[in-house]
């Protein structure tokens, strides 16, 4: 909210919301927010934290936002490394080209996730750790210059539970070809930080926090 700088009563879209943790802390601090997910599991999730006159879910896909929503928001937030999973890295650009559409002319793009550079200078391709209840988890990792992809594969056992296995794929990007990105969409970046912290992005972040204005 320091960030974006909007006053109460401003229109602001979460996307993807998920299960609404922070399109619900939004509308608690007086915006008008909406939500959009394509999970509808976790849309439940969300409407059962709560909606009203301020706060409203939708499903839909990020690349194809309701063309009602055109010129709509005075801010979006795109929150919690939620970029980057689709196959197609044209599907990527695709939804930035989608959150500028439906900002008004001046409004703001603030976005989070992974930082390439980061990562990369920390890169770790296994680690494990055991949770409070004694359920062992460990991360084993693979990273695809060319593609820009990093993989990483999940395997958890203990605490009575059944031992399960999950793999998952996420694009990343460093903060020069997501400015370049936004600037194809007519969004100009103007502050890059440390994540959720107080300070610049530097080439050991491993999030970034990247804040972009429509022209």
């Amino acid at each position: 909210m320091e960030v974006i700088g909007l006053p109460s009563g401003s229109k602001i879209l979460d996307v993807p919301c998920g299960q609404g943790r922070h399109a619900h802390l939004l509308a608690e601090a007086g915006f008008n927010v909406e939500g959009l997910d394509y999970s509808e599991p976790l849309l439940k999730i969300a409407r059962r934290r709560g909606t009203g006159p301020n706060l409203h879910y939708t499903r839909g896909d990020m690349r194809r936002l309701p063309s009602r929503w055109a010129g709509r928001f005075d801010a979006v937030v795109n929150l919690f490394t939620s970029f980057g999973f689709f196959g197609d890295p044209a599907d990527d650009a695709r939804v930035i080209r989608e959150f500028a559409r439906v900002l008004k002319p001046g409004a703001v793009l603030l976005w989070h996730g992974g930082s390439r550079d980061g990562v990369m200078a920390r890169f770790l391709s296994r680690d494990w750790w055991e949770t409070n209840d004694g359920t062992l988890v460990a991360h084993e990792r693979s990273f695809d210059p060319l593609s820009g992809i990093l993989e990483i594969e999940s395997t958890w056992r203990g605490a009575g539970k059944r031992p399960g296995r999950r793999k998952h794929r996420i694009r990343l990007y460093t903060a020069t070809r997501l400015s370049e990105l936004c600037a194809d969409a007519g969004l100009i970046v103007e502050e890059a930080f440390d994540g959720f912290h107080d300070r610049a992005l530097s080439r050991r972040s491993s999030e970034m926090m990247l804040m972009a204005r429509k022209t």
